[in-house]
């Protein structure tokens, strides 16, 4: 066989190491096309000029966008016959992606188990993507929910790897020459600094997008994601096209400029869990609760902590759990996550 099936539970061994195909060159044209499908107006990514009077030259993208085209990279190998991607640890971005930059991503096997039912299993990967000057741009782990070839085909021996519940801020990866000392807060939209921020606030994005076939697919397209359930309607039983998990993340942190204008750069993703699936006609809310503070080993610059909730439907309680302890209704995305910010 010439053609690409795709991995199934079965196919994947702890240790596994794979080299994706399809090395990915960024081009103006991702930044023009991200502004496109998603509100995002962080200053930063937006103005070449600003972003050099902070030290980054030349000028990056968003690193959301360098998280898609790495992650698409490891689709056809890992999650082609995804069931749903779970979640996210230990991410950190290393360096600035920019135009110009060509991404390829390589993966290791860090975990394995069967699910009870017997028909799909869990598989964990630790993905690095590298520019190429060979530094690493971005890594993190994740997990996904596999079809199984054959309900019949043993079980592996289950190894759940242990993951750091956050990336500490000390090991948080400030990009070379970024100085915050000149800021312009005009520019960028907000007078909100570091210290305006207190841990346990909760801010409510206001603003909402109804997620449209369309679109959806178009950013998944870009990325090169190829995971059925994205595009063919006889992969799922209810016939539905679910929405790339990487579609609602990009949303809610677009989203989340009003109130956060100057959380300029992702710096890390603690953790992630795409609580429920999204479809088309979903419009799409988000808020953000503030977990925690630091000031960094450079000119002005401190972090933010945060807690982005995508919703269904706008939450203006911001209720992450109910009294059982389980996600409420209508929360799609609890993504933990730290941004450099001016302090």
């Amino acid at each position: 066989m010439k053609t690409n099936a795709g991995n199934f539970f079965e196919d994947f061994t702890l240790g596994q190491v794979i080299e994706h195909a399809t090395p990915r060159t960024v081009t103006e044209g991702d930044r023009a096309l991200y502004g496109a499908i998603y509100p995002t107006r962080f200053a930063v990514p937006s103005s070449a000029e600003l972003a050099a009077s902070v030290g980054l030259a030349p000028h990056p993208v968003e690193e959301l966008i360098g998280f898609h085209i790495a992650f698409g990279k490891t689709v056809p190998d890992v999650s082609l016959n995804a069931v749903a991607n779970l979640g996210y640890a230990e991410c950190r971005f290393h360096v600035p992606v920019a135009p110009g930059d060509t991404l390829r991503t390589r993966s290791e096997v860090i975990g394995l188990k069967e699910n009870s039912n017997g028909r799909t299993g869990v598989v964990w990967v630790r993905s690095t993507a590298t520019n190429q000057r060979g530094e690493t741009a971005i890594d993190w782990a994740r997990w996904v929910m596999v079809h199984k070839r054959s309900a019949d085909s043993p079980a592996p021996d289950t190894v759940v790897p242990d993951l750091a519940p956050a990336v500490e801020a000390s090991d948080l990866v400030v990009p070379a020459g970024l100085d915050f000392s000149s800021y312009d807060v005009v520019a960028a939209g907000s007078p909100h600094l570091l210290g305006d921020y207190e841990v346990g606030e909760r801010i409510d994005h206001v603003d909402g997008v109804t997620l449209t076939d369309a679109e959806h697919m178009m950013a998944t397209r870009l990325w090169q994601n190829t995971a059925k359930v994205h595009f063919n309607t006889d992969a799922r039983p209810d016939g539905r096209r679910l929405v790339y998990g990487g579609h609602v993340i990009s949303l809610a942190r677009a989203l989340s400029f009003n109130g956060l204008a100057n959380a300029q750069l992702v710096a890390a993703i603690n953790a992630g869990a795409h609580v429920a699936p999204a479809f088309a006609g979903d419009t799409v809310h988000a808020w953000s609760e503030v977990l925690d503070t630091a000031e960094l080993d450079a000119p002005a610059v401190g972090a933010l902590r945060l807690r982005l909730v995508a919703t269904k439907g706008r939450d203006e309680s911001m209720t992450l759990r109910g009294a059982d302890g389980k996600y409420a209704d209508g929360v799609l995305l609890d993504l933990d996550y730290w941004a450099l910010v001016p302090r």
